[in-house]
């Protein structure tokens, strides 16, 4: 995979203007001069015991799965003087495989200022932003899914502000190998990114291949490196819902 060194707001502008709407960047609210790292949305390392490196939710394996989706209200992140960063999405592949198809919500912390985002990716295009606002309590419908021969449609609604965006996409090398909600630390070149203190995220109405999460026997999925636990995922409730509750950085 290819990721990309940390950016200064004035370069991320620069590839803003030359992208139009779409960017790699994840974090750019001008015009307060943050930092914003081309941050991508796939495992830094394969599961391990339940375990990641990045990641924390439920990822099902072991079949072919073409649709995604589930509901959360965007968490408000807690501050300090660190920059930080967490991504919520659905998602299809990522887990042991090259392609990856999600569209989720970020947010990050710079210089003790909190910044909300939404964005979906490609790999291995880099994420593309929407543009539209995003604020703490939002209620957020996201969905991924297949025809199975390449075609994608990647789906976010924000039913609180009351905007929406579809995208259709094609990708024919796609494994179809694994579908996920998560809540991440997004990575860059230098590896896994400080995890935003963002409280706990509740993921509800979750369904993989148009059933409940629970029938596609998922696996949970622990955030933590070999001394430090960042992020723990609860057993699934109504078959459909769970949440992921930050402990460190």
């Amino acid at each position: 995979m290819r990721l990309a060194r940390p950016l200064t707001l004035a370069t991320t502008t620069a590839l803003l203007a030359l992208l139009g709407t779409g960017s790699p960047a994840a974090h750019v609210h001008a015009p307060t001069p943050v930092l914003a790292p081309i941050a991508e949305h796939h495992h830094d390392s394969s599961l391990m015991y339940g375990t990641s490196s990045n990641w924390s939710g439920y990822a099902a394996t072991g079949g072919k799965f073409t649709s995604v989706s589930a509901e959360w209200d965007q968490p408000t992140v807690t501050c300090t003087d660190n920059n930080t960063y967490s991504a919520f999405w659905v998602g299809l592949d990522g887990d042991g495989s090259k392609s990856v198809e999600q569209i989720g919500t970020e947010a990050d912390c710079s210089l003790g200022t909190p910044y909300y985002s939404s964005w979906y990716e490609m790999y291995p295009a880099y994420p593309t932003n929407f543009r539209n606002l995003v604020s703490p309590g939002d209620h957020f419908v996201a969905s991924v899914s297949t025809n199975g021969n390449g075609s994608f449609t990647l789906t976010i609604r924000n039913t609180t502000a009351g905007w929406s965006h579809s995208v259709n996409k094609t990708l024919r090398n796609a494994a179809l190998a694994s579908a996920e909600v998560i809540a991440e630390a997004p990575s860059t070149t230098s590896g896994v990114l400080p995890l935003a203190d963002f409280g706990t995220v509740g993921f509800t109405n979750a369904s993989v291949n148009g059933k409940a999460l629970s029938a596609s026997n998922p696996s949970v999925i622990d955030m933590a490196t070999s001394k430090v636990t960042k992020a723990t995922t609860s057993e699934i409730t109504d078959g459909t819902d769970f949440s992921v509750t930050w402990h460190h950085s």
